[in-house]
């Protein structure tokens, strides 16, 4: 009965890393769902995003300085400069241009470019060194293809239309949606398309470089809770001045009890307090590539959704292109993890430690260090090899 508990919880602990990712892209697929609604209403997403890191930060804050009082480090000044570039990075620029471009196209294609993130995420960690590619390695290998497959479907997505595909809750609803999120309208909704294009673009590539300067901050300050109130609070704080340059209109500030509100407080809430702690616990267990692997799960989930509340026509190329983008995750998710057990492997297998036994015999002792942390008693496997005549001579010229 022991034995098929420890198994379980083991189980357990290796699937909390991928049930937390998975969980999160839901969290995502409404805030993306809820946000469109919110924008079409007219709600500004520069006051948008500030409202998002002020109710971050009042939610995450309180844990932080509750729990993390007495292993809080301090605040170096390299500290301050990195943690003030996340929140430039992440609430900023990444969220202000993921809104426009959001607001310009529609929740499933804009989830579609987000797809680029793992691939450009791999490629940068690759250039900080912080993947290493051996491409005669298997895993390696999976893990280029699964990238390269991934962009390939988010693209196909976005080149590629074909026949509206019809679902049976779909036929008969009659929602309003914005002309300007349809792939194929002309004239200035083709620019808005375009525009938002561009806009998503950066803004993944501005979310790739959070995921690694997050990496790296955590190792010089590891009170997860704290860093993520503090990358809010730095967050909220420049997005108002961003916001005071952008708007000039007083009533843009205006929020009452109603979607623009519930956007705020779930995107806030959901999508950066709790996301932003959650990634960086996974993070630093599994690293960026990891983390950044599930995003293509969150287009799918927003494509169904997006179906059922917004009456978002699915096209044949949405759907071949979420296949290939399945097919892609699936690939680097199991390079990831022919690479964590590699790890996993190293740590626990131990040193050999060679000493020199009687009748001219290296002796080499393993530990066996399992049995050392259950047991407290040293258990060895001793292994004799025989010395060559010469290396005999040499050692008894040495103690003599």
């Amino acid at each position: 009965m022991e034995g098929q508990g420890n198994c379980c919880s083991s189980f357990l602990q290796r699937c909390k890393p991928y049930i937390a990712m998975i969980s999160l892209q839901f969290g995502y697929a409404g805030m993306n769902v809820i946000t469109k609604v919110s924008l079409n209403r007219g709600m500004s997403h520069y006051v948008l995003v500030v409202y998002r890191h002020a109710f971050a930060t009042a939610a995450i804050a309180p844990f932080a300085l509750i729990l993390e009082r007495k292993i809080r480090p301090k605040i170096t000044f390299p500290i301050f400069m990195q943690l003030f570039v996340l929140g430039l990075l992440g609430p900023v620029i990444d969220q202000n241009f993921y809104y426009a471009g959001l607001k310009f196209t529609s929740p499933t294609f804009s989830c579609a470019m987000s797809n680029m993130l793992p691939a450009m995420t791999f490629v940068m960690a690759v250039l900080c060194r912080m993947e290493k590619v051996d491409i005669k390695k298997l895993r390696c290998q999976a893990k280029v293809v699964g990238t390269i497959v991934t962009v390939a479907g988010a693209m196909l997505m976005t080149l590629y239309k074909g026949h509206i595909i019809n679902f049976v809750w779909s036929q008969h609803m009659d929602i309003h949606t914005p002309s300007s999120s349809v792939p194929g309208a002309a004239g200035s909704e083709d620019k808005d398309w375009l525009k938002g294009s561009i806009l998503l673009i950066l803004a993944t590539l501005a979310w790739a470089s959070f995921f690694i300067l997050q990496a790296v901050t955590m190792k010089r300050y590891p009170a997860h809770l704290s860093l993520t109130a503090i990358v809010c609070f730095l967050g909220t704080l420049q997005s108002i001045a961003v916001t005071f340059v952008m708007e000039h209109k007083a009533s843009a500030w205006t929020i009452g009890w109603d979607m623009n509100l519930l956007a705020a407080a779930y995107a806030g809430i959901v999508s950066s307090s709790i996301a932003y702690y959650v990634q960086g616990l996974v993070m630093q267990k599994r690293g960026p590539v990891f983390v950044t692997a599930f995003s293509p799960l969150m287009m799918i989930i927003v494509a169904i959704m997006g179906s059922f509340i917004l009456a978002e026509k699915i096209y044949l190329g949405g759907v071949l292109g979420a296949i290939l983008i399945v097919m892609g995750l699936y690939a680097v998710l199991w390079g990831k993890y022919k690479e964590y057990k590699e790890k996993e492997t190293e740590i626990t297998m131990p040193e050999p430690i060679k000493t020199c036994g009687e009748n001219g015999h290296v002796v080499t002792v393993i530990d066996d260090i399992e049995a050392n942390t259950q047991n407290n008693n040293k258990q060895a496997v001793v292994v004799t090899v025989p010395i060559p005549q010469q290396s005999m001579k040499a050692i008894e010229a040495q103690k003599v």
